[in-house]
């Protein structure tokens, strides 16, 4: 019987959580969190890390077990998780992974372009232009180098516009040169399963869970990360807007209705992306027998015969 991995995906607050563990148990196996921002172990509360009754009846990775001053992206990200694979391949035929994280997703299940390590004294330098300048001599300048991804990145983006033009400077070559977009082989089977919900009920979901996480100690966690909020993990929807509210620029219901709308927004932003995914097969969350029973019609079409 061939490997497999399962992948539970949906956009935040729909309520991947709850299936997972149904679905690790039925399936007698362990879950890989595929959350960008799960991995760092200062934020806990506002990347909706699982609760710790969740995390004792399945064993979890990928949770709590870097820290927001370490750098890391999607291709160590593949790296890793292809390794843990490897291991727990060795001890099950399937595997569950869930998240909400595109880009992670895309690493494990397509694989991500090789392209070299940016040199930190260039980064620093981009940086600084940006900094002082703004982002528009930035546009301007990937324009010049590089006018197919011009075309194609999200203008408002100034972390992507200046990785492109980190990768042109490193390489001499425009990054839409490099980026292949050819899907890896993978030695596993890949069965993508996605949640989603009636509009008004997810916003609803998202809202009250935003709340809850004020409740359960987000300004206070926000508050003991302040001091590191320049680094990348913490440029996230529930902590920049706090530190905004720590600056005096927002008032602390100000901030939470921000957070709130950009939950929302980013919510809309995953479902846009994996709609793009034809492989998917859609459920509502509260399906779960409909969800096991098509996990468990696809491996066992992995059956020998």
């Amino acid at each position: 019987m061939k490997n497999t991995l399962i992948v539970l995906l949906g956009p935040t607050g729909v309520g991947k959580t709850d299936l997972s563990i149904d679905i690790a148990r039925h399936l007698h196996t362990e879950i890989i969190s595929c959350d960008s921002r799960q991995l760092f172990k200062e934020i806990r509360i506002g990347t909706a890390v699982p609760e710790n009754k969740y995390l004792q009846q399945v064993p979890h990775h990928m949770i709590q077990n870097l820290s927001v001053e370490d750098e890391y992206n999607a291709g160590k990200f593949e790296y890793d998780v292809l390794n843990l694979l490897e291991k727990l391949f060795q001890k099950y035929n399937t595997v569950l992974m869930t998240g909400g994280s595109m880009l992670y997703i895309d690493a494990v299940c397509k694989g991500i372009d090789d392209l070299p390590t940016v040199d930190k004294e260039l980064r620093k330098q981009l940086l600084d232009r940006f900094h002082h300048d703004g982002i528009d001599p930035l546009r301007l300048e990937l324009k010049r180098v590089d006018p197919d991804y011009y075309n194609q990145v999200d203008l408002k983006n100034p972390k992507r516009i200046l990785h492109a033009l980190e990768i042109y400077y490193m390489t001499g070559k425009p990054y839409s040169s490099l980026r292949k977009e050819e899907a890896k082989m993978r030695h596993f089977d890949i069965v993508k399963i996605g949640l989603n919900r009636d509009r008004t009920e997810l916003y609803d979901r998202i809202n009250r869970r935003v709340e809850l996480m004020i409740k359960e100690g987000l300004v206070e966690e926000t508050r003991s990360v302040y001091e590191k909020r320049h680094l990348n993990p913490l440029n996230t929807v529930g902590y920049k807007e706090l530190f905004a509210h720590f600056d005096g620029e927002l008032t602390l219901e100000e901030a939470i209705e921000r957070i709130q709308a950009n939950s929302r927004k980013y919510a809309r932003k995953q479902l846009t992306w994996f709609r793009r995914d034809e492989s998917i097969r859609w459920f509502h969350p509260d399906d779960k027998e409909q969800v096991l029973n098509y996990i468990d019609e696809r491996l066992s079409q992995n059956q020998p015969t």
